[in-house]
């Protein structure tokens, strides 16, 4: 089976997402700035998960671009990672509206945490799928990044009881790391 309805799925699932994040956004009543300060968690909160789910989209692409098809494990797989992804407005509004307090904050690592070992799951079936010496196997290597990722979002869940804040920064500390893009699969494809 090919990766284009699984991709195309996908793609659909991720924009069903973003739209639901943004229109849990509530406009002021009044038209000056001043009424956009209480807003700045919500927004704050709101930039963070687009920049995530963004970040998992733009790596789905990639790896579902390099490999060369899908079994109903790979399906399943990727519904799991959906089925978290699909989480993170809920998690966002009430990081959000709740101005960063301990038990949202660490909630919304769970779900980057579990989202993050679901893309592993994902990434590891299509590994199985396609064999160790496949060319998204020799991309993926040894996948730090995704490795320091779930160990950085282990270590914010328990902080964010003591330090929410400090949580918050380790999020977006992951979210800058991966904002460097990625090369692997681009370079395996070329190479």
């Amino acid at each position: 089976m090919s990766t284009g309805r699984v991709e195309a799925f996908s793609d659909g699932v991720i924009a069903i997402i973003i739209t639901i994040m943004v229109l849990e956004l509530r406009v002021p009543h009044e038209a000056t700035f001043e009424a956009l300060v209480p807003l700045a968690p919500v927004l704050l909160s709101y930039v963070l998960s687009f920049v995530f789910i963004g970040i998992y989209w733009s790596n789905h692409h990639h790896l579902l671009h390099i490999a060369e098809h899908v079994d109903g494990r790979v399906l399943w797989a990727n519904l799991h990672l959906l089925f978290w992804l699909s989480l993170v407005p809920f998690v966002t509004g009430w990081m959000g509206e709740n101005h960063f307090a301990a038990a949202p904050v660490a909630v919304y690592g769970m779900i980057l945490f579990l989202a993050g070992i679901a893309y592993t799951i994902l990434a590891r079936v299509l590994i199985s799928l396609e064999g160790a010496n496949s060319q998204i196997a020799t991309a993926l290597g040894k996948d730090y990044k995704g490795k320091l990722s779930v160990v950085g979002y282990m270590l914010a869940i328990p902080l964010a009881f003591v330090r929410p804040w400090l949580a918050f920064v380790f999020y977006v500390a992951i979210a800058v790391m991966w904002l460097a893009p990625d090369r692997r699969i681009e370079r395996t494809i070329t190479s």
